[in-house]
């Protein structure tokens, strides 16, 4: 099944909860480019290879390319959101509660974004949502954990096979280039960093570009009162309408979670800073490929600490790193949390 935007424009001007759910969804997916999308390009600013500015506009660019272009590969990672929860029940009621979701996914990302820490938006997206699909079911039965477990599939593999591959590969390069004159090989690798900064946010839309979009569908369906059709097909207007937003969000406020990741974690050399981005865009592709749902801010953070410990472990911040890791292990349980209970909260008032 797939609505066309036509279809979409009726129902937004003669559906009240339509318009509700675009309005929240869009300022989700704005959120992401402001707090998710940037980190992809923060190696690249660390290692002086690119200005901020620059950076913000391949991440912006790219980011919108990876969306259109992986979701007609393989659109695993958007169905996947849409299907491991269950918003089924009463209508008003199931609209309540993804709207408590959303909105806790801002909280959270906004918070997030104030302090300069880079969450995952993503976790945040799938654990806000689960929460609340809690609360309108009364237990856990409003959770598919078939699909859920895909989510805990996807952080090990992308975690474990990042800072792996950005040790690895930064370790490779410091060999192969141990007798080069390094005055002769940085400006190749500055040049090689932003290429591997295009292509981690063309990953990055692959990955998190597909969570928002399986959001996109949970409130279009909810709203049309058809939420549970199986035979679901992402239309192209749906893709470039998240492609654009996110891209907007980058622009927005892109700036503060790069001079975090990639002028405070970590001291790097370009070399290491094209592992690092080399590493991190392998972990998300085989996610993608797989249907894994996998997180950008993780995987990058991951594959920079790999990248930059090839080298000494005393050029990381591992203060600023163990508030970053403290930061996701509290998404799922505290985005959760927010979710589950802004949706029990609203459904008892407005339900």
């Amino acid at each position: 099944m797939m609505i066309t935007f036509s279809d979409f424009l009726h129902a937004a001007v003669s559906n009240p909860y339509m318009l509700i759910s675009l309005v929240l969804t869009v300022g989700v997916v704005i959120a992401n480019g402001w707090a998710n999308a940037p980190n992809a390009v923060a190696s690249s600013v660390a290692t002086r290879s690119v200005s901020p500015a620059k950076a913000i506009l391949v991440a912006g660019i790219f980011n919108a390319m990876g969306l259109i272009a992986m979701t007609f590969i393989n659109s695993s990672v958007a169905l996947t959101i849409y299907r491991m929860v269950d918003f089924r029940g009463n209508q008003r009621h199931s609209l309540v509660a993804l709207y408590a979701a959303m909105a806790a996914i801002l909280i959270w990302t906004f918070a997030a974004w104030k302090i300069g820490i880079p969450t995952s938006q993503g976790h945040a997206l799938i654990a806000a949502v689960s929460g609340a699909a809690v609360a309108l079911q009364g237990g856990l039965s409003g959770i598919y954990w078939s699909e859920w477990v895909k989510v805990l599939y996807g952080l090990v593999l992308s975690v474990v096979l990042s800072v792996v591959l950005g040790f690895s590969l930064s370790l490779f390069t410091e060999m192969l280039f141990t007798n080069a004159v390094r005055r002769k090989t940085t400006p190749f690798f500055k040049k090689a960093q932003i290429g591997g900064a295009a292509a981690l946010s063309f990953m990055n839309g692959a990955q998190d570009g597909q969570k928002l979009m399986g959001l996109f569908l949970l409130g279009l369906f909810l709203a049309k009162g058809n939420y549970g059709t199986d035979n679901v097909r992402i239309p192209l207007w749906i893709m470039v309408t998240c492609a654009f937003f996110t891209t907007a969000g980058t622009f927005i406020g892109g700036a503060r979670i790069i001079r975090t990741v990639g002028l405070k974690m970590v001291k790097i050399e370009p070399y290491q800073g094209v592992a690092a981005d080399l590493a991190a865009s392998a972990s998300l592709m085989i996610a993608s490929l797989l249907g894994l749902p996998a997180s950008l801010n993780q995987t990058k953070t991951m594959a920079v600490i790999g990248g930059g410990a090839s080298r000494k472990l005393s050029a990381v911040n591992w203060g600023l790193v163990k508030g970053i890791v403290l930061t996701w292990i509290f998404t799922f349980p505290g985005c959760g949390l927010l979710g589950y209970m802004l949706a029990w909260l609203l459904i008892k008032l407005f339900g």
